[in-house]
């Protein structure tokens, strides 16, 4: 198990550029599978939720080929899927949540997709169900293994479109759904899609494979299928969530800090509700400065003078990847806001640390926190702590990294799930962070 130590209370100076979005990656990457022909990817992160995705594919017989710092190309033409009912494929599939999107590839092409029940963060229930029942409206059958906790779906007489409005708008669940539906016979309308802007990159990838999807970006997608696909080029975009992740460490540390090349037209609400936290954050061409706020900052009340409320929705609503960093940031706010997080119940369990660590929060319920900023006129305190999933994960670095002391953290293989050389990089801009094996 790994492990950070953290010198905390230093000011951070300079330019970061952030990673290729992991979410993106993971949806990009089983697509792959959706061809015969050579498809080329940049800018892809080197985290260890994408690599072990990429080892699962070379593992089904892929073709993968590095050919520059996060760019690969890939090729499919002689798959094993003897693979998928190997016990190395039970071991590879379980251990990340994301190997669930290679189920829909796998269908529209072999008539076929397995896959054990998926790992991923312990953040709550994560619920399937969208996934397959867009499958059953395909045309494909059902089947679950109980005892080795084994999904599979087949379809020996293809895929045929139908018309379908998903229960819940599930990002990967509308991701695997569009990738069984490019190949199926006639036409899949999706209403209620997710429409995120990672499945707006994955229909625009499969559109230049020759796919034919439209409403790309809206809640309603239109798919007519199409008998293959075949080559392209792609880039992933910036991750928007580590560029939350960065601001938040600006504020924290009072620190001036330049975030380059963020593709500020797919950031959503995100500049907007930082802003409402008090923070000041200015749009200098593609990059975002945030000064250094040696004054702290406010947190702004509703028209109305009650509370601010930050919860997370769909998009184009705010990310619930976020609301960790906006909690942690309120904690050293001018004045208080409730943090609701309504889509996963065990997201906010990891406060206690931050409570150890001298932050004023009240628990109220698994979905919501209030929090009453110390203004910066008592520093937090270092710990000895734990990361329990990604996003708490960063969260307490940049607690550490704000509080008074040398602060541990252990499990970081956490962190590095979503986050590239992260100590390399914070290291880079000021911050006394070490890595113990």
């Amino acid at each position: 198990m790994g492990t950070f130590q953290i010198e905390g209370g230093h000011r951070l100076s300079g330019e970061i550029q952030p990673q290729g979005a992991k979410n993106e990656a993971l949806q990009i990457l089983c697509a792959v599978l959706l061809t015969s022909d050579k498809v080329s990817i940049s800018n892809i992160p080197d985290i260890l939720d994408v690599n072990k995705l990429i080892n699962l594919l070379r593992n089904l017989g892929v073709k993968v080929e590095k050919t520059g710092k996060g760019s690969y190309t890939f090729q499919s033409d002689d798959l094993d899927l003897d693979y998928l009912s190997s016990d190395q494929f039970k071991k590879d599939g379980s251990g990340l949540r994301g190997s669930i999107m290679i189920v829909g590839p796998l269908l529209a092409r072999f008539g076929k997709g397995f896959i054990p029940k998926p790992g991923g963060d312990k953040i709550g229930r994560r619920r399937l169900d969208t996934h397959f029942e867009g499958f059953i409206k395909l045309g494909a059958e059902f089947r679950y293994n109980k005892e080795e906790r084994f999904y599979g779906v087949e379809a020996p007489n293809g895929l045929k479109g139908d018309f379908m409005l998903l229960e819940e708008a599930s990002v990967t669940g509308t991701a695997n759904i569009v990738m069984a539906a490019v190949l199926a016979e006639g036409k899949t309308t999706i209403y209620n899609a997710a429409c995120e802007p990672y499945l707006q990159q994955l229909c625009k990838m499969l559109n230049s494979m020759g796919a034919n999807i439209k409403g790309v970006g809206s809640n309603l997608l239109e798919i007519e299928g199409v008998k293959e696909l075949g080559d392209c080029e792609h880039r992933i975009l910036p991750d928007m969530i580590e560029i939350g992740s960065w601001i938040g460490l600006a504020a924290m540390t009072q620190s001036e800090i330049t975030i380059k090349n963020v593709n500020w037209g797919m950031l959503g609400l995100i500049p907007t509700t930082f802003r409402k936290l008090g923070i000041h954050l200015e749009q200098r061409g593609d990059d975002i400065f945030i000064p250094a706020h040696t004054d702290g900052y406010e947190v702004q009340s509703f028209i109305d003078g009650s509370i601010m409320n930050i919860s997370d929705a769909p998009w184009p609503g705010f990310t619930p990847d976020l609301l960790s960093i906006v909690l942690v940031i309120a904690t050293q706010a001018r004045g208080s806001v409730l943090i609701h997080q309504k889509m996963f119940e065990s997201r906010l369990f990891f406060v206690d640390k931050l409570i150890d660590m001298g932050a004023k929060i009240i628990l109220c319920d698994p979905h919501r926190a209030t929090v009453i900023g110390h203004d910066f006129k008592s520093q937090l305190k270092a710990t000895t702590m734990s990361s329990p999933d990604i996003r708490a994960g960063i969260s307490l670095l940049i607690a550490a990294l704000s509080a008074k002391g040398t602060s541990t953290i252990h499990n970081i293989e956490q962190i590095d799930r979503g986050y590239e050389n992260i100590d390399e990089r914070l290291r880079a801009i000021g911050a006394k962070i070490e890595r113990v094996d």
